[in-house]
């Protein structure tokens, strides 16, 4: 297939512990990121700098940016939505890492979203950009990206049409390009887990016949309805070669924003989900899948819960030489299933095994012939 290069962004300590007890230790983020950084993932967010008052739990956020143990090669990076933001962000750096800036429009396209969430209308999000492209381009900055948020819908307004979201998109590229800046980059934010395939689909259809020239895509999904993956693979199989995506997801598939209505059953695609597709599809990640399933389970103890990815569960499609035992007794828990990694051990004392005599035959010796090479 001719598919898009693909840049993951791991974004569970942002999205999964911004909305988990704040009384959670720091030591808590430090353990995971550090974990995590062991996996092979290049991009990790690792919070963001924004009000105690909107989002207690990034009040130690300064603090764990003191406290871990960055890795070469890896990326550390924030949420650096406004000017203040960029400049505290800066003088993080390291660990930090500050990518090349361009300049940036977005606005939440669902006015009570918009409100819950930042405390401001959409006009007087859009009020803003003329001062954003004016402080760019005094900066000497000459890309920019756009973004809209709650793309798809929202769960106080109902589904938003195709025409409304472009022309969100639409207000943005037109004030950039009049000011002589290129957009280099759109992005398409499920804030409110709204998205279906076929609108993914059709979306990316038209935004590449209206704006060709835009060859780099943001998507970021949320996944309260259990469509943020097959969105995801509608989107891949839309792009080509040509294109560049970056994705956003969650170790564990755990994370949401608090003023959706939602909660953390907003959830975000399943780090581990997303990669293992990838992998299946011929499409490389460079991250170790049994690291980043030991790191799916250290976050199930850090934050007291179970994960909604379904890979950490049932294990990545097991391969030549670690296939299942076919005399493996009855497996019925979450717990036993582990035994793609722990053998045995997972089961010793809860699996039943009703067959009188072992299952053999040549099926599973090596001449099965409905087997792929």
């Amino acid at each position: 297939m001719n598919w898009p290069t693909v840049i993951y962004s791991e974004e569970i300590v942002r999205e999964g512990f911004g909305i988990a007890d704040p009384k959670i230790p720091l030591s808590a983020r430090v353990e995971l990121i550090e974990a995590l950084s062991a996996t092979g993932l290049k991009r990790i967010s690792v919070g963001a700098f924004v009000s105690p008052r909107y989002v207690p739990q990034m009040a130690v956020f300064e603090e764990l940016l003191r406290s871990f143990r960055p890795v070469p090669g890896v990326s550390y990076l924030t949420f650096a939505h406004t000017a203040k933001a960029r400049k505290i962000a800066a003088q993080f750096s390291p660990p930090l890492t500050v990518e090349d800036e361009l300049c940036t429009l977005f606005v939440d396209i669902c006015d009570v979203h918009q409100r819950r969430n930042v405390n401001r209308s959409i006009e007087q999000a859009m009020q803003a950009w003329p001062e954003t492209i004016a402080d760019a381009k005094a900066r000497g900055i000459t890309q920019a990206r756009v973004a809209i948020y709650s793309a798809w819908g929202s769960n106080f307004l109902g589904k938003f049409s195709q025409e409304y979201r472009l022309s969100m998109l639409a207000r943005q590229i037109d004030l950039l390009r009049a000011a002589g800046l290129e957009v280099a980059e759109i992005g398409l934010h499920d804030s409110q887990s709204w998205c279906l395939p076929h609108e993914m689909e059709q979306d990316l259809q038209e935004i590449k016949r209206r704006w060709p020239q835009v060859r780099q895509f943001h998507l970021h999904m949320h996944d309260a309805r259990g469509m943020a993956l097959p969105s995801l693979y509608a989107a891949l199989r839309t792009l080509d070669a040509s294109d560049t995506v970056l994705v956003d997801g969650t170790l564990g598939g755990l994370g949401g924003g608090q003023y959706c209505g939602n909660g953390m059953a907003s959830g975000m695609v399943a780090t581990e989900d997303f990669l293992h597709m990838l992998e299946g599809m011929g499409i490389p990640t460079g991250v170790d899948m049994d690291k980043l399933v030991e790191c799916v389970w250290l976050l199930e103890r850090l934050l007291g819960v179970t994960a909604f990815g379904h890979v950490s569960k049932a294990g990545p499609r097991p391969q030549a030489g670690a296939f299942y035992d076919p005399n493996l007794p009855a497996v019925e828990s979450l717990k036993a299933a582990r035994h793609f990694k722990h053998g045995p051990a997972a089961y010793e004392g809860e699996g039943y095994s009703p067959w009188k005599l072992p299952i053999t035959g040549p099926w599973f010796q090596g001449t099965d012939p409905r087997r792929n090479s």
